[in-house]
């Protein structure tokens, strides 16, 4: 860290650049373990033509990292939702999905399924419709064992041999898991599985603990669930940051 601090200093002293630096945003993915169902109902009235939209709809979760993030399903019979409305229903889940139900982050590997509801002849629209839907597929979420998803990445590691106990020590302070080890000459590369969270000052610490000799790679390999903590950290700083009007 205090490498970083030297370096913006001297940004600072030679350039007159101030750099404002900030912890990378990890790309988590908010998704559930059961199924459940519920309601969604928005009804507004107002001096005039009011609101009126109701939906009942059934979660399921899919095999995680499939090819479509949603599988919507129109099980309505009877005309209990009109057809005109349904896809605005479809809409408000799609945007529920994209804000997040616990944490902010994108909902991934879900089924829902409309199967029920209401209309009003005069005051349901598409925008009921919409909201109802979001609300609905928000309110059930949490009732599914809602899991927070973090990326796993593949990180292959260069170093020399007399280093490798201290960084695969590292590595596993960093969460990571040990997939195998090989050598090239004098060097051993270590293939390790290591959350995205983990990495984002790897770089300074490898180049610390192998006195600039050692180097790495990376590419996504999965997403995982987060441990319980984390996501504990997660839910209740998105809870505070909607108190104080940050969202």
């Amino acid at each position: 860290m205090r490498h970083d601090i030297s370096i913006l200093a001297r940004l600072k002293d030679k350039f007159g650049v101030d750099v404002n630096t900030d912890t990378p945003k990890i790309p988590y993915r908010e998704t559930i373990q059961n199924s459940a169902e519920g309601q969604g109902k928005y009804k507004k009235q107002t001096g005039g033509r009011g609101q009126y939209g109701d939906v009942w709809l059934r979660l399921e979760p899919l095999p995680r990292g499939g090819r479509d993030t949603l599988e919507f399903v129109d099980a309505i019979v009877g005309g209990v939702v009109p057809s005109k409305f349904i896809p605005a229903a479809e809409k408000g889940i799609r945007g529920a999905m994209e804000e997040g139900a616990i944490a902010g982050y994108q909902v991934v590997d879900m089924k829902v399924t409309l199967y029920d509801g209401s209309f009003h002849a005069v005051d349901s629209s598409e925008m009921a419709f919409k909201i109802a839907a979001s609300m609905g597929f928000k309110k059930v979420f949490k009732d599914c064992g809602p899991i927070i998803l973090e990326p796993i990445y593949d990180v292959e590691i260069t170093v020399p041999e007399e280093y490798m106990g201290d960084v695969m020590g590292d590595i596993s302070g960093r969460r990571g898991k040990i997939q195998g080890m090989d050598s090239e000459g004098k060097f051993q590369i270590i293939k390790a599985k290591v959350p995205l969270a983990e990495l984002h000052t790897y770089a300074i610490q490898l180049r610390s603990m192998t006195s600039g000799r050692g180097f790495f790679r990376m590419k996504l390999s999965h997403y995982d669930p987060v441990p319980h903590e984390v996501q504990a950290k997660l839910v209740a700083n998105y809870e505070a940051r909607k108190e104080e009007g940050a969202l």
